[in-house]
């Protein structure tokens, strides 16, 4: 292994691959996953509260756009941030978006390998979490275009178990009441709606949106990333958000209401009602599956961002700014990552998924105020930006991001505070007491590889 390689990163990712991975590090199939709590909050319109999600985020992946094309390279908002208001500033959101990362692929390891556990309770539960991380690792460490392949197989498989859902619950909609029930408008509206409850419902709905952001981190690996990554990112906010409405209408219809024998596992009831027990495991079978792309594309994700900020010398260069010299791929980032994916052993789905959106939310907002900042900039420097896509949509998408984060429970908030604080304690020993400022990411690098498109 090798220090900082002369070439870097391969570019081998076209706006497919990338919105591919996008939709995985989503995960169609959460909005089924989540459908009974969502359907508790909103008095039985899940789909009115992904419509009210889908429009949130998508000021914040305008935003996300924007800084992809003026700054392509991996980091993220780690990196717009230090590029358009301040290097320590960007430090700390960097350092913020770490607890989202690096335990983001532990939450999806988690989650999988509950279902595994709850159909199979004989296996002990190490060996369905061991079998993600060593699985999924693998598959990084090989190469990102390794990856690409297997998550086009896994995510063709998820999509044909959405379909197949869905057509079941359209079938089961008319077989009970006719052709007429699919022009009810209960599922966007009925007599429990509140304007409180729907909002309570989008808050948890956009918990579903969390990973748009997150291939930008790939932005070095995708061919033409000024042209491809502000696309690709508008494009996943949109084709999961229709997604998750449409999936949401559907099974809304199949199920009115919001009384469920356990909200938590709502769509397997669900399942069960409209194709039976054989329907039901397969439906399973979707669940996990989703669950390992979804893996694959969050560890992948969370190897890069260490990658740029060890490259940068804000984290120690020695380990995290290290590419493998035959995969050309930053190995020990990705062992890392599955190393700490080893916690999950130790912790519940309810306990691992109260804070990794703390990071998010922080991430989402100082994203915007980085279009923000930008628009002063150039002002300053006597161009002229439009005022409508870089001040009032920036700032409509981090008012909503404000009011997301001060929404997440006790827990969340107080250990991101304290990943904050130590955030900055270790910010002010880099800095020699702030006086100094953090290492500044150069991303110089010698003209890339270019794979041939696939």
């Amino acid at each position: 292994m090798e220090n900082a390689p002369a070439q870097g990163l391969t570019r081998a990712l076209t706006l497919r691959s990338v919105v591919l991975f996008g939709l995985a590090y989503m995960t169609p199939l959460i909005v089924l996953g989540t459908f009974g709590v969502v359907a508790e909050s909103t008095g039985g319109t899940v789909p009115t509260a992904y419509l009210l999600a889908l429009l949130a985020m998508l000021f914040t992946a305008h935003s996300y756009g924007k800084m992809a094309a003026a700054h392509p390279v991996a980091g993220s908002a780690y990196t717009y941030v230090r590029r358009a208001i301040d290097s320590r500033v960007g430090f700390l959101i960097g350092w913020a978006t770490l607890l989202d990362y690096f335990f983001l692929p532990m939450v999806i390891w988690l989650i999988g390998g509950a279902y595994l556990q709850a159909q199979f309770p004989g296996v002990p539960f190490w060996v369905w979490i061991i079998g993600f991380i060593v699985l999924t690792t693998a598959l990084n460490v090989r190469g990102i275009k390794t990856a690409e392949r297997a998550n086009d197989l896994l995510m063709t498989f998820q999509v044909l178990v959405i379909g197949i859902f869905v057509a079941l619950s359209l079938r089961h909609v008319l077989h009970v009441g006719g052709a007429g029930a699919l022009a009810g408008t209960a599922p966007f509206a009925n007599h429990a709606t509140t304007l409180a409850g729907i909002s309570a419902g989008a808050a948890i709905a956009a918990y579903s949106f969390l990973g748009f952001d997150a291939v930008t981190t790939l932005t070095e690996e995708t061919i033409e990333p000024q042209r491809t990554m502000p696309r690709a990112i508008l494009l996943i906010a949109l084709i999961g958000g229709g997604i998750f409405v449409a999936v949401a209408w559907a099974t809304q219809l199949a199920h009115p209401g919001s009384s469920f024998d356990d909200p938590s596992s709502a769509a397997f009831e669900i399942a069960r009602t409209i194709g039976g027990d054989l329907f039901s495991s397969v439906f399973l079978a979707g669940l996990v599956v989703a669950q390992f792309a979804s893996g694959i594309a969050a560890q992948a994700s969370t190897s890069r961002l260490l990658y740029a900020m060890g490259r940068d010398s804000v984290l120690p260069r020695r380990i995290f700014g290290r590419i493998h010299p035959r995969y050309r791929t930053p190995v020990l980032n990705i062992l890392l990552t599955g190393v700490v994916g080893l916690i999950a052993l130790r912790l519940s789905v309810a306990t691992s998924t109260s804070f990794i959106n703390f990071g998010a939310f922080i991430a989402f907002t100082f994203v915007n105020f980085s279009v923000i900042a930008t628009y002063v900039r150039e002002r300053r420097a006597g161009r002229r930006p439009g005022p409508l896509g870089h001040v009032i949509a920036p700032a409509i998408g981090a008012a909503v991001d404000i009011w997301l984060l001060t929404h997440l429970d006790a827990k969340a908030l107080v250990l991101g505070v304290c990943w904050l604080a130590l955030g900055i304690c270790y910010l002010a020993y880099l800095t020699r007491g702030f006086r100094t400022p953090p290492p500044e990411l150069t991303f110089e690098e010698e003209p890339p590889v270019v794979a041939e498109r696939v």
